[in-house]
């Protein structure tokens, strides 16, 4: 087990990768245990049952012509109920991503989590960090654009989705992605970003630094929905200097209902209960936030 302290970023390169993760899919073997490479061995992860949901896996097409997995969890009925996209950390598609969505489906939101990385390899049941990063790698921001753009459009020719009120979550490289998909898509209406890298790092090249834009804290001005932050303050991925000027950026931008909340003493991946880092308090708290604003903004 590796214990992971630090998000890694999306940053477009060549590789050379596995295609047994996408024929998997492909014959419907989707992995359904708890990301390998992240597991705790003591963890008791959080299970949500199915009761008066409708869930299950589904496909549809990319802007690419790929057909993209997604994990689609909604409440029984017709609707139309609002729309949540789960953005998954660099794991991919697994049972942690899959409870999110069963629990914002018992909140009464129909979510979707789609498998970002399978064009690759599936990450999820990997051990490896640095093939699990190769994997990631590939998923360059225009491809995860693209992909948001068509659940999007999925999400719209369903009789049961309200694709007039949207919002999105993600964790880790996830966080990032919030981010970047409320500055993109003005159909957004709210976003809780999840320890989520917002700057280049002080050590970053200048050609790492143009591999990971556009970031967070250039993006402020772009969002047209609320985004807000679950971060910690013990993250040794996102140094505390940069929420700050995150939140520097989100006030000079007139964007008075975003903002970040720095839990005090919280790791890397506090809310993943799956993982060693996992904080049960703050991980509510985190929770409750995100339930409070897309409650005010994707319900009313």
């Amino acid at each position: 087990m590796t214990l992971l302290t630090r998000p890694e970023g999306s940053e477009p390169s060549d590789f050379n990768l596995s295609r047994r993760g996408l024929a998997g899919l492909a014959a419907g073997t989707v992995f359904t245990g708890y990301a390998v490479a992240a597991l705790a061995q003591d963890a008791q992860p959080i299970v949500t049952d199915e009761v008066g949901l409708t869930t299950g896996m589904t496909t549809y097409p990319a802007q690419d012509g790929f057909d993209l997995p997604a994990y689609v969890a909604r409440p029984e009925g017709e609707g139309p109920f609002p729309v949540v996209i789960v953005v998954s950390e660099i794991f991919g598609l697994h049972a942690y991503i899959m409870d999110v969505a069963r629990r914002l489906a018992k909140a009464g939101y129909a979510a979707v989590a789609p498998a970002f990385f399978v064009r690759a390899e599936d990450p999820a049941p990997l051990a490896d960090m640095q093939r699990i990063r190769a994997i990631v790698e590939q998923a360059g921001y225009e491809q995860v654009m693209g992909d948001i753009a068509a659940t999007l459009e999925w999400a719209s020719g369903q009789l049961w989705a309200n694709s007039d009120r949207v919002g999105i979550t993600g964790f880790c490289w996830g966080g990032k992605v919030v981010w970047q998909a409320a500055a993109r898509f003005p159909v957004i209406d709210a976003g809780v970003a999840w320890y989520g890298r917002l700057a280049p790092s002080a050590s970053a090249t200048p050609e790492q630094a143009a591999a990971g834009a556009p970031w967070p804290i250039d993006l402020a001005d772009d969002l047209t929905g609320v985004v807000i932050g679950n971060y910690g303050s013990a993250d040794q991925g996102i140094p505390n200097d940069t929420v700050a000027a995150m939140q520097t950026a989100l006030e000079a931008a007139g964007a008075t209902e975003s903002g970040i909340k720095l839990y005090d003493g919280a790791p890397h991946g506090f809310h993943a209960d799956y993982r060693p880092g996992y904080r049960a308090a703050e991980a509510a708290d985190g929770w409750a936030r995100l339930l409070a604003l897309f409650e005010t903004k994707l319900k009313s």
